[in-house]
This record gives structure tokens, C-alpha cells and sequence, in this order.
């Protein structure tokens, strides 16, 4: 492409100057303007410039070494002719406009330019008012997608119409042998952005020489607007279902509306069908998935699973949210391990009403369960609350107090076919308040708050005592300060601010026995940074902890001056009881005054490195109870490497290591390296990818991601194997191939690998940024061929 000349710049150097007022507007002619042998550049596209009819308002430029011509009938332009109007420039060794016919005429080495496009061939016929016109045997190159192509014929309808007869399209180099790595051919391509529409005729994907994709009509759309239909196939091979085949169609029903249904054949299960359906309106969003497979060969039965999440803003300032996850069978969570959430065997439905009055918020909620188990390990299920009912308040009045309340009632019930042992069952209607009193001031806050926890029972069975309702009230004091002290250093020759951050928590909370009250929600925390300073050691409403205790932490940070980054971290917090701890989770007596003490640190002093580690320790045993200690070294784009170690003394001890790292070839240093044109790569290169984590206790892989990513400059494969653990004996291997080729698509030969490398592999980059290319699409009235 050219250097962007301003015509203000070329006035003052002007030999031959020509205005001829026509019908198009103004031509401005200027002689050696510019030396031969410029190296042309590819101007950037102009934000902002005018199109259309204002653009047909500029004036013409017109500059060459000979111009000569008839005022208001015809110019020529010979030796390194240029004509440029807004953002169209055409160059040519010879160059005419005729003014009364609005044509101009270009031969020899002609190039046009628009749009950071640019158009390359012997002979060019242009109406520059309607954009009509031919290109005879132009090349092109689109600076949006990085890839051009050539064409036996250009011709241009119109300025938003254009037809291109014998096109190819690439972001290849020749090979060497005579085309390059991918080719898009056509007998022909319509070309309509009014309608964002492209229709190729007779196309053929080929990659080095053999056809993978081929349709008698191929359509596309032209810039990042979504478009209805055919995707690319996906080929997936696992374990499970052994080779699986899916056709996706897209169907872009409204701008704020869309579906995607993929009919699918597995050689195991058989023919199913994979449904999503998402929709955006003013007061409702949401999406609805159904995977169904009407007879699986495997099991002889019908499988599914539907997924349903929606979102309204209804009348009266109502707020609706619905949450529906079920599967037809236990085993469905091993079979389609990647369809589930993040736990697989609990499937949460559940339908809340909310909505605001004053400073309160009231809320009528439905939760259900589906519990998927497995005879030889059965988990606990959650209750199901049918309903819940409550409404909160909280609020700082104008003397400084913080007010919080909030008033529940619950019907607690068992999940069908779900429940490993006999439970108690029934109603509960508590109350949680508190009343505190911040004091801040400048580097310190001390809080005092006075808390209770009311709850009434009425149940379906018996207590031990007979009971089948009764009561409790816990009240709770609790005294919370923090303080923030900082000062300037100067560390190695560098300005730093340190930051000391002590913290104290008092809570007193009396002794109320709760061993014969049913337990519906409540569970013990995780022993941890944040949990420590809480009042309560179990989370919910049923269980109370006995406490009277003294929290004591500190907090080190590092920070840089200017930006306020963080390179170091450090931290220590303990527990002291000033007498028993009798309601605990075990329902063991804690007698240990001090707990266990924690500590953490974090740092990024080190250049390209990242360090983190939180440590449980026992005064009591002096050994460490449990650990998490992981690195990462990442020195620049497309290199990073991390290890991490957990450790939970007589549970569990796991040594995990993910990477993405170069092995061969040349590679970038920067992004912007990297996304230099195919012709100016020399050759491939090769990079690993992965994670393994793996169980020192168990001496096995529990979970694996292994895989070899290529960048060719102009394409990009991958194949990427994955391994799942359902079970101690039990796993799901899966492999996915995916060859993208760049300014054109991304094929995936099974599931998506990108979206699992992004999932497992911390710090991993895309090879390549999406430059916005669209998909392959092909109309539903037109099926591939083979």
C-alpha cells in the first residue's frame, strides 16, 4: 500500500497545476510530485472518513511526471500516474478520466487502494461516481485478515456489490512446489455488504492439495455480524463414545436472538442431537440447552441433559432468576464428563422471586436437587428447600450504626432417590441481626457489633426427647480492629512502600447446647485467611460455635510508589481460646488454646516470576498440616511454565505441572512479532502445551492435558489429548485436533482444545489473536459435499 500523502503537501512542489471544474467535483493535477521507486506501505484505514455520496463530494487528485488533457472532457496521466479521491487511490505506469463519462481508465502495474485493501493487476475500468468497473486478472491482498488472493476478473456493481470469477483466497505464501499451504478456490464469489453476504460458487477448501472442505455454494458474511448457517464439521474420539461426527448450524434468528443445532452420530451411542438457544431482550436474557440421544447404543436407553438459565426483570420491580440442571441417569457425569459443571454429580434447579421494598429486600425461593451416585462412593445430598421465604435488611443510620437483619422461613425436604440414610425433615423460621458501630479514622477502624441467631423448628420426626419443636437463641459480641501503617524504604537502590497491616477480632459467643437440633444447612468452614476472622466457625443457620477467642494477624505488603503494584506479600494469623470449644465440627471437645497458625507470601521480585505459598501449621504436632506452594516463570508471550504442590496430611498430596513453551523454530518475542505476514516467517514453529497433575498418595495421573501446537505463520494446528478422571479406576480420554487457518477460520477435529488449554494451563496465549475473520457458513439449502 502507499504512504498517506496529504494534496497540501504536494502544492508547494507542484510544476503543472489543473483545475477542471466537472460534474465530479474538483481534479487537482500535479507533475513529480514523488520519485519513482517508492516502496509502497499499506496506508491504515481512516476512523471517520467519508463514504458514500460524501465521499463523492471530494474533490480528485490527480499527479503524475505527464499530464496533459481538454478541460471538462478528458485527462491523461502517464508515468507513475496516481489518482486518489477521499480514501480510493488507483496508480498506474497510464492513467485517463474522461469527465463527462466519469471513467477512469488505468493500464499497466495498476493498484488500487481502499479500506486497507489493495487490488494489484494489468488493466482497470472504473466509474468512479457508481463504483462501476472491471479488474482484469487482479491480485488483492484485505489488511483485516491478513490474506489476499487472485481472480480472472473483478467486477464492481456497484460501490457495496462486486462479483470475482475463477477467485482464490489465502494467507499462504507458495510453498515452493506451486501453490501455497491453503487454498480457497471459486468458480465464482458475490460479494454484497449492504446484506454483509458473501456466496461462493463451486468452492473447494484445499489444504497442501487435498480438498478437506467443498460445497456447489459457500456463503459467508463479510465483517464480525453473526450469519445463519452450516459451521465447520467436528470430528471428536474418546474413550466413552468412540468416534462422534457433529454438523453444527447456526442460526442467527434476530440481533438479539440465536440458536445452534448440531445433529450428531456417535459410532457407540448412535444419532443425537445437541440444542443451544440464546436470547437477550430489554427485561429478559437467558439460554437454554438440550443434549438428547433418543437410544444410546451402549445403554439401550434414552439419554439427555437439559440446562435452563433465565433472568427477568418483571412488573412491580420483581426480579426473576431460574436455575434448572438435570440429566436422565447416575451415570450420565462419567459418560459426558464435559457437559457438567464444575460438580458433576450435584445439580442445582432452583426459582427465586426478589424484589425490593425501602431498605429492605424480600425474596420466595425453590431449590432442588438432582444427586448423581455412584454405588461405590455415595455422597451426602443437600436438602431441598420447598420453599424459602425471607427478606433482609440492612442499613447505616445517621449516628454511624450498621444495621443488619434477616428473617427466613424454610421447608426442608429430601431429594428423591438420593438420601444415604435417614434424616430429620420439617420447617425452620430464624433470625439473624446485627447491630455494629464503626469507628474509622485515619489508618485504624475498630468495630464493635452485638449479633444474634434465633431459630424455631417444627419437624416431621420425632427428636430423641420425644420433641417435634422446639427452639434457641445465641447472641454473640464481637470487637474487630485493623490497622494500616505505612512507610517510604529503599530496597536495593529502589523506592518502595511497605505497608504493616495488623489485624484483632474478639468474639465471645455463650454455650447453647445443639446436639439434639437438626442440621439442615450448616457446615464447618475451611480453615483459611478469611475464615479465621469470622465469628462463627461453621457457615449456615443451624450450628453455632461456642466461642471466646482472640483472633491475632499481621499483613506485610510491598508496593511500588507510582503504580501501586504489589511485589511481596507476607502474612501470619493465629487463634488463641481464652477457654473449650465444645460445639465444634467433629463434635469433639477443642481444648488447644492456640490454633493452628497460618501463613502466606506471595512475590513478584523476582523478574518474569510469580511465587505463592500458604502453609497450615501445627504448634500442637509441629508439623505442617497443609500446604499450597506453586511457581510460575513466564518471560514473555507464548512461554510460561508453573508447578504447583498441595498438600492435606493423611488426605491428600498432589504435584501438578502445566506449561506452553517453544521447542523448535523460530518464535516471537512480542505479540507483534508474531503476527508478521506468512511471507515474512521463515518457518514453522513447534510448542508444547500441557498439565499433569498427579497424585504422590495414590502414585497415579489423576488428570492430564498433553498436547503439540504448530504455527506455520499462515496456519495453526494443534492436537490436544485429555485425560479425566470419574473415578480411582475409572477415566475418560478424549483427543482434539484443530487446524485453524489464519484470515480465514478455525476447523476443530473434536472439542474445541482452545477452550481446555485455556481452562488447565495458567498464563496460556493464543498463538494468534482472532483478527476477526468469519467462519465458513454454508446456507441450509445447500449441504456440503464430500
Amino acid at each position: 500500500m502507499s504512504r498517506h500523502r496529504q494534496p497540501t503537501r504536494w502544492l508547494p512542489i507542484l510544476r503543472i497545476t489543473a483545475v477542471l471544474a466537472a460534474a465530479c467535483g474538483q481534479i487537482v493535477a500535479a507533475q513529480d510530485a514523488e520519485p519513482p521507486g517508492t516502496v509502497l506501505k499499506q496506508a491504515p484505514a481512516l476512523e471517520g472518513r467519508p463514504r458514500g455520496a460524501d465521499e463523492r463530494k471530494l474533490p480528485l487528485v490527480l499527479q503524475a511526471r505527464e499530464i496533459r488533457g481538454r478541460p471538462d472532457l478528458e485527462t491523461l496521466a502517464e508515468g507513475d500516474a496516481e489518482l486518489r479521491r477521499g480514501g480510493l487511490v488507483i496508480r498506474a505506469d497510464r492513467l485517463s478520466y474522461d469527465t463527462a463519462e466519469d471513467l477512469a481508465r488505468a493500464q499497466g502495474k495498476v493498484q488500487v487502494l481502499r479500506d486497507g485493501n489493495v487490488y494489484r493487476g494489468p488493466e482497470l475500468q472504473l466509474r468512479l461516481q457508481r463504483f462501476e468497473g472491471y479488474f482484469l486478472e487482479p491480485t488483492y491482498f484485505f489488511g483485516r485478515t491478513g490474506a489476499g488472493g487472485t481472480a480472472k476478473r473483478l467486477d464492481f456493481l456497484d460501490e457495496n456489490r462486486t462479483e470475482a470469477s475463477g477467485a482464490t483466497y489465502s494467507s499462504c505464501p507458495s510453498d515452493g512446489s506451486g501453490g501455497p499451504a491453503w487454498l480457497l478456490s471459486a468458480d465464482k464469489v458475490r460479494m454484497d455488504f449492504d446484506t454483509n453476504t458473501g456466496i461462493a460458487e463451486g468452492a473447494v477448501l484445499r489444504f497442501y492439495g487435498v480438498p478437506i472442505l467443498a460445497s456447489p455454494i459457500l456463503s459467508f458474511p463479510l465483517n464480525d455480524e453473526r450469519k445463519s448457517g452450516w459451521l465447520p464439521p467436528t470430528v471428536n474420539l474418546d474413550t466413552k463414545s468412540g468416534l462422534q461426527v457433529a454438523a453444527p448450524y447456526y442460526w442467527n434468528i434476530a440481533p438479539n436472538r440465536d440458536a445452534t443445532l448440531t445433529p450428531t452420530v456417535s459410532a457407540r451411542r448412535g444419532f443425537g442431537l445437541d440444542t443451544e438457544f440464546r436470547y437477550l431482550e430489554a427485561r429478559h436474557e437467558g439460554w437454554l440447552n438440550l443434549n438428547l440421544l433418543p437410544e444410546d447404543g451402549l445403554t439401550g436407553r434414552s439419554r439427555y441433559a437439559f440446562d435452563l438459565s433465565h433472568d427477568s426483570q418483571l412488573p412491580q420491580d420483581v426480579n426473576l432468576q431460574m436455575r434448572l440442571l438435570r440429566v436422565s441417569d447416575n451415570d450420565y457425569w462419567k459418560d459426558f464428563p464435559r457437559r457438567l459443571s464444575l460438580t458433576p454429580r450435584l445439580l442445582a434447579s432452583d426459582v427465586e422471586f426478589s424484589r425490593p421494598l425501602g431498605e429492605w429486600t424480600s425474596y420466595a425461593r425453590a431449590q432442588g436437587w438432582q444427586v448423581l451416585q455412584d454405588p461405590a462412593s455415595r455422597i451426602e445430598a443437600p436438602y431441598e428447600r420447598l420453599p424459602q421465604i425471607g427478606a433482609r435488611y440492612a442499613q447505616r443510620d445517621g449516628l454511624g450504626f450498621e444495621v443488619g437483619l434477616e428473617a427466613e422461613f424454610n421447608r426442608f425436604a429430601d431429594p428423591v432417590d438420593a438420601v444415604t440414610a435417614v434424616r430429620p425433615t420439617g420447617m425452620r423460621l430464624h433470625a439473624v441481626g446485627s447491630v455494629g458501630r464503626p469507628f474509622v479514622e485515619p489508618g485504624w477502624t475498630l468495630t464493635p457489633r452485638l449479633s444474634f441467631n434465633a431459630a424455631s423448628y417444627a419437624l416431621d420426626q420425632p427428636l430423641a426427647d420425644g420433641r417435634d419443636s422446639v427452639s434457641r437463641l445465641i447472641p454473640s459480641l464481637s470487637v474487630d480492629s485493623a490497622w494500616l501503617l505505612e512507610r517510604d524504604a529503599n530496597w536495593f537502590g529502589r523506592a518502595v512502600r511497605q505497608t504493616l497491616e495488623p489485624r484483632l477480632l474478639y468474639v465471645n459467643t455463650p454455650f447453647k447446647d445443639q446436639s439434639g437440633l437438626p442440621n439442615f444447612d450448616a457446615a464447618a468452614k475451611d480453615f483459611n485467611f478469611e475464615s479465621i476472622f469470622s465469628e462463627n466457625s461453621f457457615s449456615g443457620i443451624d450450628r453455632v460455635s461456642d466461642s471466646h477467642q482472640l483472633t491475632a494477624g499481621v499483613t506485610s505488603r510491598v508496593l511500588d510508589p507510582d503504580t501501586g503494584a504489589e511485589t511481596l506479600r507476607l502474612g501470619l494469623v493465629q487463634r488463641y481460646l481464652f477457654r473449650d470449644q465444645r460445639i465444634t465440627p467433629d463434635g469433639n471437645v477443642f481444648s488447644q488454646r492456640f490454633s493452628d497458625v497460618l501463613l502466606l507470601g506471595s512475590t513478584t521480585l523476582v523478574p518474569s516470576m510469580t511465587l505463592d505459598a500458604s502453609v497450615q501449621y501445627s504448634p500442637d504436632i509441629g508439623r505442617t498440616v497443609r500446604s499450597i506452594v506453586g511457581a510460575r516463570y513466564s518471560p514473555g508471550p507464548f512461554r510460561t511454565v508453573g508447578a504447583t504442590y498441595r498438600y492435606a496430611r493423611s488426605l491428600s498430596e498432589q504435584v501438578e505441572l502445566a506449561w506452553q513453551w517453544p521447542i523448535y523454530g523460530p518464535t516471537a518475542n512480542s505479540i507483534e512479532a508474531n503476527r508478521l505476514r506468512p511471507a515474512q516467517r521463515c518457518s514453522g514453529s513447534w510448542y508444547s502445551v500441557g498439565r499433569i497433575n498427579y497424585s504422590t498418595k495414590d502414585s497415579r495421573v489423576t488428570d492430564s492435558v498433553l498436547g503439540l501446537e504448530y504455527d506455520s505463520g499462515c496456519w495453526i494446528g494443534r492436537i490436544v489429548a485429555e485425560r479425566l478422571s470419574t473415578g480411582r479406576s475409572e477415566a475418560t480420554t478424549r483427543l482434539a485436533l484443530q487446524l485453524e487457518l489464519v484470515g480465514l477460520s478455525r476447523l476443530s477435529l473434536g472439542s474445541n482444545p482452545l477452550q481446555v488449554l485455556k481452562d488447565n494451563i495458567p498464563g496460556y496465549r493464543l498463538l494468534r489473536e482472532d483478527r476477526g475473520s468469519p467462519a465458513l457458513q454454508t446456507p441450509p439449502a445447500s449441504p456440503l459435499s464430500p
